[in-house]
């Protein structure tokens, strides 16, 4: 049995390199949840208070003793959740006729596609707003989802995963008598777990952490998201129940992420490396 092959090695120089930008990034994560397991009153007295003991969930038991926690957190899951849905769904099919088939436009439609990419969600944000005022769609869940259903990203990242898969596959299915469809829905997409776990967490992460559109979006507070809901709560940050409570709440907000991460890394370090599920 032939020796496995030799793993590449980085040199102490690099390694060093990589342990100090590790460092950097896990700093102010460090730092935020020293401080949000210290009482208010110590750190208004000294921030430097972090660094020891005693230690205190009461700023997390703060946050779950309010009410309207829990609804905020629902409604950020359900809009996350519906939204990750529909631009998987939608991003799929399109990259599936994109990197396919061939039909009028195509090329253009494409360029379009992409164009969408280089406008700012800020450009369009009063014509969005009048179109959903007139359609009474403000303070409800379709008005908080619908917007981010645009995905042109989506719609790139899978054409291009798509043009990676060999067409063989394509025609031997059409031989074997299968439409277009069966051959997306049971030969193509199986194959694009990676990619799709890839823009499911990048997706779910951006609606979770979406501030601008559901503060304009929701005007009342049982139809607020998590973000929007603890911002209105801390009105003055630090100021109004301090600076321990805020670092809870930032805390609290990112545990949805973290987990949703760890539960798909081993797919999205598959899809940036460019291969697929066998």
């Amino acid at each position: 049995m032939a020796d496995a092959a030799p793993r590449a090695r980085l040199s102490p120089l690099a390694l060093a390199a990589v342990l100090v930008g590790v460092a950097l990034m896990l700093l102010p994560l460090a730092w935020t949840l020293l401080l949000s397991l210290k009482s208010n009153a110590d750190l208004a007295r000294d921030s430097g208070a972090a660094f020891g003991p005693p230690y205190t969930l009461e700023n997390y038991r703060a946050i779950l003793q309010s009410a309207s926690t829990f609804r905020w957190l629902l409604n950020s899951l359900l809009v996350s959740l519906l939204t990750t849905t529909g631009v998987l769904l939608l991003c799929s099919l399109a990259g599936y006729a994109f990197a396919r088939l061939e039909f009028p436009f195509r090329r253009t439609l494409f360029v379009f596609v992409l164009l969408g990419l280089a406008i700012p969600e800020q450009a369009v944000i009063l014509p969005q707003h009048q179109l959903f005022a007139e359609l009474r769609l403000h303070n409800s869940y379709p008005g908080l989802v619908l917007p981010g259903l645009v995905g042109s990203f989506g719609v790139f990242f899978m054409t291009q995963y798509f043009k990676g898969i060999p067409r063989d596959l394509d025609e031997a299915a059409l031989l074997d008598g299968a439409s277009r469809f069966t051959i997306f829905w049971r030969v193509l997409l199986p194959l694009t777990v990676p990619a799709q776990a890839t823009l499911g967490v990048f997706t779910f992460l951006g609606s979770w952490n979406a501030y601008w559109w559901p503060l304009i979006s929701a005007t009342r507070s049982d139809m607020y998201t998590l973000t929007v809901g603890l911002a209105s709560a801390q009105m003055n940050y630090a100021q109004t129940s301090g600076l321990g409570y805020l670092m809870a709440q930032a805390v609290f907000a990112s545990i949805p992420i973290f987990m949703v991460y760890i539960v798909f890394q081993k797919q999205i370090v598959r899809a940036m490396a460019g291969t697929a599920v066998r």
